[in-house]
């Protein structure tokens, strides 16, 4: 059985992971560091950045499959419809004791409540994106997204 972080490690994790700003350079830096980490220690993933709507950055790593981007659409959908990271969204349905199927009957062809999906976040503007890893199991998936976030927004914080 997977440990699910609890819902208000998530949620901290949303308010600290900000950026001051996001552009295009910016979704290519964040792409081009999970995809580095990731070869570094051989993670078969797919990796997307996307800023309303549009893609910026999309890479496929040895190991995937398009299954990948199938579950990067439907993991992004999530966060795009709920503003949470997908593992937020998953976990906060199983917090209350359901799931996230059950919670709000959507298509699991377009929306899958499964970690790995992170919204990009502008401080004092709100989510503008959403960044997402596919390939590991769902908790890895988040972790992965997490532990890059959190070193560019070191970075850029100085």
């Amino acid at each position: 059985m997977t440990d699910f972080p609890p819902l208000t490690e998530l949620a901290a994790q949303e308010q600290e992971l900000q950026f001051r700003s996001f552009t295009n350079d910016d979704a290519w830096e964040l792409g081009l560091a999970l995809v580095t980490r990731a070869r570094a220690a051989g993670l078969p993933v797919a990796v997307d950045v996307s800023r309303n709507g549009h893609q910026l950055f999309h890479a496929s790593l040895p190991g995937t499959a398009p299954d990948n981007d199938t579950w990067i659409r439907r993991k992004a959908a999530v966060v795009d419809r709920f503003g949470h990271s997908s593992l937020y969204v998953g976990q906060r349905a199983r917090e209350e004791g359901t799931t996230f199927e059950e919670q709000f009957g959507l298509d699991p062809d377009r929306y899958r409540a499964h970690g790995g999906a992170f919204p990009v976040l502008v401080r004092d503007v709100g989510p503008v994106g959403v960044v997402v890893v596919s390939g590991l199991p769902q908790v890895a998936d988040h972790e992965l997204v997490v532990t890059v976030l959190r070193e560019l927004i070191a970075r850029e914080r100085g």
